[in-house]
């Protein structure tokens, strides 16, 4: 069972447990909104049906942004709070219109501990969480944009049927990519442009494409 099939079985859970469709809402968001604030996540947990959140952080001395998460189909927030009780102090934004399920924390938790699939699941997601923000760590500590940009782009690169696409991040601005690997767009355009010409991705209209994923695995090393 890859791993779509696998999210799509647990929201589909998720949206039908007797646990929580009693209290579970529907929330329909728009581009630009800034859902998810500490006081929500203290008394409720999102689970991602579709479009596409932003999780940051800022320093508002310098405005330079650093993306911890990238929320789309299948995610859900914020694991830590639920974990820990204590509210996150993240910003979010909503980058495509969105479609969430909000839960009450109480609810999930007994998800936790009476839904053996549900578990499972959510212990897998939170070790790839942690895997994601330890990458991160030594990514920002030890490589260049380069190689930051490569690792991006391998972590989000799909392949299906012997057919890679890059997924999530595709038709992130620039800017956008610049705040998830730690640089600015201006370094973030040169190593584009490298890929490009080395004729490992391909662009158009804002789109960005996986064209040899041999190569970008290759690059890796270089």
């Amino acid at each position: 069972m890859n791993k779509n099939t696998s999210q799509q079985l647990v929201l589909k859970e998720v949206q039908n447990s007797p646990l929580v469709v009693k209290n579970q809402k529907d929330l329909y968001l728009k581009k630009g909104d800034d859902p998810l604030s500490s006081g929500d996540t203290q008394k409720y947990f999102y689970f991602v049906i579709s479009g596409k959140i932003k999780i940051y952080d800022i320093d508002f001395q310098t405005s330079k942004e650093q993306t911890l998460y990238m929320l789309s189909h299948g995610d859900m927030f914020d694991v830590v709070s639920l974990l820990d009780g204590k509210p996150n102090q993240y910003i979010s934004e909503v980058l495509e219109d969105a479609h969430l399920i909000q839960v009450p924390l109480d609810d999930v938790k007994q998800m936790i501990l009476k839904d053996e699939k549900f578990r499972q699941y959510f212990y897998h997601y939170i070790a790839s969480q942690l895997r994601s923000m330890e990458d991160l760590a030594i990514s920002l500590s030890f490589y260049d944009v380069y190689q930051r940009v490569v690792q991006l782009f391998t972590r989000f690169t799909q392949t299906i049927d012997g057919k890679t696409k890059l997924r999530v991040i595709d038709n992130l601005s620039h800017e956008e990519i610049a705040s998830m690997v730690g640089s600015v767009r201006k370094v973030v355009n040169r190593t584009l442009q490298k890929l490009k010409k080395d004729g490992i991705i391909e662009v158009s209209r804002k789109n960005i494409h996986i064209k040899n994923f041999e190569k970008l695995l290759e690059s890796l090393n270089t």
